[in-house]
């Protein structure tokens, strides 16, 4: 048995030699763009077709369901946006399922990865919204840490912020002021923030969230925002509502 296993092994090790030397020698590279748009639905391949279909009802029975309905369409954008404006508000309903009271919530536009369109809402659709595995998270900051972080938010030009929050910044992205439920931020105080984990490690240039104590940071994926978002979504429906956003200088750009 040792020989045959010591045999087995020696021609293992020509094979590996053998396929590491070659005489072939790379001459060029060159590439070229395939744009997919609907020129590829006006002509589809009867083959391509019969095999992604038991694939495709798959996908359909899972991303197909709808959670809700949306009353616009919203696209996430800076220094303020209908989607932007939801999603920390969001944060915001789901605290009281964690026994949380935050003062306001922070969602980073760069998290958002796709838009909604006015009308049903799937569970596609809202995972294309939050597609990575950011989990909800609670946080207590220092005022002059909030303020340190409302600095940073102004330097990005603007992040999403919950109602209450009026942060003012200027054109070149620098901050001016911030009031959160028409009062100014108190150096000396501490304040309860909902936000999601990702943010609340100090990344997307939010290092203030770095100071963060009394971390309350779920790790089960069902805290995961995109099904938080999908409750929100499904409790409004349930109640006949559609969900909705406002424009109200959450983020506003000084004149």
């Amino acid at each position: 048995m040792r020989r045959v296993m010591k045999t087995m092994s020696v021609c293992g090790m020509i094979l590996l030699a053998a396929s590491c030397s070659t005489h072939y020698q790379l001459t060029s590279v060159s590439r070229s763009q395939i744009i997919v748009d609907s020129r590829f639905d006006r002509q589809p391949d009867p083959q391509a077709a019969a095999y992604l279909a038991p694939y495709k009802h798959q996908v359909d029975s899972v991303m197909g369901p709808v959670v809700g309905v949306v009353a616009r369409d919203m696209v996430p954008d800076r220094p303020e946006s209908f989607l932007s404006n939801l999603l920390p508000d969001i944060l915001m309903w789901a605290a009281k399922d964690y026994n949380e009271t935050p003062v306001f919530a922070v969602y980073n536009v760069g998290g958002i990865r796709a838009a909604l369109s006015k009308g049903k809402v799937t569970y596609g659709d809202v995972l294309d919204v939050a597609p990575f595995e950011n989990k909800i998270c609670f946080v207590t900051l220092t005022g002059d840490k909030v303020l340190e972080l409302f600095h940073q938010i102004a330097r990005r030009g603007g992040e999403g912020l919950s109602h209450g929050v009026e942060l003012v910044i200027t054109k070149d992205c620098k901050f001016v002021s911030v009031k959160i439920n028409g009062e100014e931020i108190d150096p000396a105080r501490s304040y309860r923030i909902a936000t999601i984990d990702y943010l609340a490690q100090g990344n997307d240039e939010l290092e203030a969230f770095k100071a963060s104590t009394d971390i309350n940071s779920p790790k089960e994926a069902k805290n995961n925002t995109r099904f938080i978002i999908m409750d929100y979504f499904r409790e409004q429906h349930a109640k006949g509502l559609e969900v909705d956003s406002k424009l109200e200088g959450r983020v506003r750009i000084a004149k």
